[in-house]
């Protein structure tokens, strides 16, 4: 379904879903509009599809959200608890060395200078949970060995109090993880 119908263009094209739900955007909308969709929570649309119409569960996520985006009952990167974002980045270094750079509060501070982060839990080289203090939102940081020197972080900054919070806060991880890049190529 174009912009041009709706004001929204969905992430994923028509075609591919398509390919794997049987139906375009356009169909899907029309039907959930039909079915009172616009009256039910994410929940149960979610049910709906699951129920009704055998969707598998990625793409009842999928469908809900982009029609909650294109009737206007959810902003981008919202989720039930706030506003989210994620932003990873590849790099060229061992997962025990990225995770020490997060773990270790000097490390952390010549990259992320000014960020106040309370650790909550952390399991060496796969992950850590985070409190940002400034207004209680969450990190949850991802750690992926993609090689003996290559590794991969994945950061979902969530709990956020709007859209243009969430916008702010996804290019602001952009250049908090170059930075890193930076960082750990220097040591």
């Amino acid at each position: 379904m174009s912009s041009k119908e709706t004001g929204y263009t969905p992430s994923v094209s028509d075609e591919s879903v398509r390919a794997r739900t049987g139906r375009n955007w356009q169909e899907w909308f029309e039907l959930l509009d039909a079915r009172g969709a616009r009256e039910m929570n994410h929940r149960q649309i979610v049910a709906l599809l699951a129920g009704e119409y055998g969707v598998d569960p990625w793409w009842q996520q999928m469908i809900t959200v982009t029609y909650e985006q294109a009737r206007g009952l959810r902003d981008k990167h919202e989720t039930p608890q706030g506003f989210q974002v994620s932003r990873s980045k590849t790099l060229p270094v061992p997962v025990e060395r990225l995770f020490s750079a997060w773990e270790d509060e000097d490390q952390r501070s010549q990259w992320l200078p000014g960020a106040a982060l309370s650790v909550r839990r952390a399991t060496p080289a796969k992950s850590m949970r985070l409190d940002w203090e400034a207004d209680g939102s969450l990190v949850s940081v991802y750690f992926y060995e993609k090689g003996e020197q290559r590794s991969q972080v994945a950061v979902n900054h969530e709990k956020l109090g709007s859209c243009e919070q969430a916008e702010a806060m996804k290019g602001y991880w952009s250049l908090a993880l170059n930075r890193l890049a930076a960082y750990l190529q220097e040591g």
